[in-house]
């Protein structure tokens, strides 16, 4: 059934003529006629009696009226949706872990944003497994994910945040000239722990000790670890990013310790073979600037 001759249909009923529907729809009388008698053999009935000028609505028409009317919105809808579409900037759908949304999106965004000005950007959390997972479906476009390594992604090194001892404003182990993994197994420890295996080498640290550390908290969220030791409620190993403000501001102490040189938690940026290039070398970009920023040397 085509729809032109359903909107003729319409168009003559609201007008109450053929010619005022033909200037309606810029077109001649004779083509109006021709789309109505069209739509009468498909539909096998008269729409219309016609008395000289003067045409009315049969009882057919009358009942098909309805159907047509929502037919012909239905079908502008349908246009307004294809054309919306077209006009709807393109958009790059990010996937990062919380520590990634929490420390180091607000530090890149700004160049994605700046070289991709019309882009609208969607971010989820996640785990580096839920991440991995919905990259692999396509339900994002780029995951930021823990050092990992897939068949069928892209998976590139993009930033190392150095794993150090912080401490709370006026704790004894600022004036001792040696801190020892005993002597920090004696303390409250508020334990954050990430799952990736950089922090096996933290456990490590204690394994010599005939008494295991004092973990009185344990949680995998970095901001909550990082409150409760400016709380009091322990020291902690934590990542530099997520106390870089509190140690500036002098809320929170690296305590030097030899045990934990060289250990960080390594942050990847994956997406599927041949995809998103642009998108990938801005963000990599953006952590380039980010090691220079905070004085870290070059990922290679």
């Amino acid at each position: 059934m085509n729809i032109e001759n359903i909107e003729a249909f319409v168009y003559v009923i609201h007008y109450g003529s053929f010619n005022k529907a033909a200037e309606a729809l810029f077109l001649s009388q004779p083509s109006v006629t021709a789309r109505i008698q069209s739509l009468e053999r498909e539909l096998d009935c008269r729409l219309f009696d016609r008395t000289g000028k003067t045409i009315r609505i049969t009882d057919e028409g009358k009942r098909f009226l309805p159907y047509a009317q929502q037919l012909i919105v239905t079908y502008q809808k349908g246009k307004l949706q294809v054309h919306r579409k077209k006009s709807v900037p393109q958009e790059l759908r990010i996937g990062c872990t919380v520590s990634v949304s929490n420390y180091i999106i607000p530090a890149i965004l700004p160049h994605l944003k700046r070289k991709f000005p019309d882009v609208h950007y969607k971010f989820v959390t996640g785990t580096t497994d839920e991440i991995v997972g919905k990259t692999l479906n396509k339900e994002t476009d780029i995951g930021f994910v823990r050092n990992v390594n897939h068949p069928q992604l892209q998976s590139v090194k993009f930033y190392e945040d150095p794993i150090r001892l912080y401490t709370y404003e006026g704790h004894p182990f600022l004036l001792a000239e040696l801190v020892t993994a005993a002597k920090i197994a004696e303390q409250p420890l508020v334990f954050f722990e990430c799952g990736a295996l950089d922090w096996l080498r933290i456990h490590r640290i204690f394994e010599s000790l005939e008494q295991p550390p004092n973990i009185q908290i344990q949680t995998d969220n970095s901001e909550m670890a990082k409150k409760l030791v400016l709380q009091k409620a322990g020291i902690g190993f934590l990542p530099e990013l997520s106390v870089r403000r509190e140690v500036a501001e002098k809320m929170l102490f690296a305590v030097p310790l030899a045990e934990t040189e060289g250990i960080a938690l390594q942050t990847n940026v994956i997406a599927p073979y041949g995809k998103h290039a642009p998108y990938l070398e801005t963000i990599l970009e953006a952590g380039r600037e980010l090691r220079i920023a905070h004085g870290l040397q070059a990922v290679h």
